[in-house]
């Protein structure tokens, strides 16, 4: 992974901004990633100051009959919220994640992820989403930090990487 790379791609975010949906972090990336074979491959776009995505929890996704597994509802939010450092165009990690679950996440239904930017602090970024189901009722929010990392962050990865380029911060 290049330096160079990332810094190209954090330049031409502008354009993807505004123009529907969002490219994915990463080819092989778990939650939006066209490339992986197990991911949930989330299509994320901007409405105003949100990320938004509809996903339906299939039933290799289940922690319970019907339900969907905990795990698999934060690593959806998480990969939503990620998409807010495109918004600020800064390569960052999650530091924070919490998810409250108000309501049982049930497979097969479609839920609606709104995710946003709540307050920024130099390297600190406060955010938080929360999910609705058809009925328009909140299943589950979430508050997380994330932290801007300066790119040599991703360097120490990138031997493992595949000699895939990065695509997003």
């Amino acid at each position: 992974m290049s330096e160079q790379a990332v810094r190209r791609h954090l330049g031409s975010l502008g354009d993807a901004l505004d123009a529907g949906i969002m490219p994915p972090h990463y080819p092989t990336c778990l939650g939006c990633g066209p490339e992986a074979e197990q991911g949930f491959h989330l299509q994320v776009r901007r409405e105003g100051n949100e990320m938004v995505t509809e996903h339906v929890f299939e039933p290799r996704h289940s922690g319970g009959p019907g339900v969907a597994h905990g795990g698999t509802v934060a690593t959806v939010v998480d990969d939503l919220l990620g998409f807010l450092l495109y918004v600020e165009r800064v390569p960052g990690v999650t530091r924070t994640l919490t998810v409250d679950y108000l309501t049982p996440v049930r497979v097969g239904v479609p839920y609606v992820v709104r995710g946003r930017l709540d307050r920024r602090d130099g390297r600190k970024l406060w955010v938080s989403c929360s999910g609705t189901g058809p009925d328009g009722l909140e299943a589950f929010r979430a508050t997380g930090l994330f932290l801007v990392v300066g790119l040599e962050h991703f360097g120490a990865a990138s031997s493992s990487a595949a000699g895939q380029e990065p695509i997003a911060p």
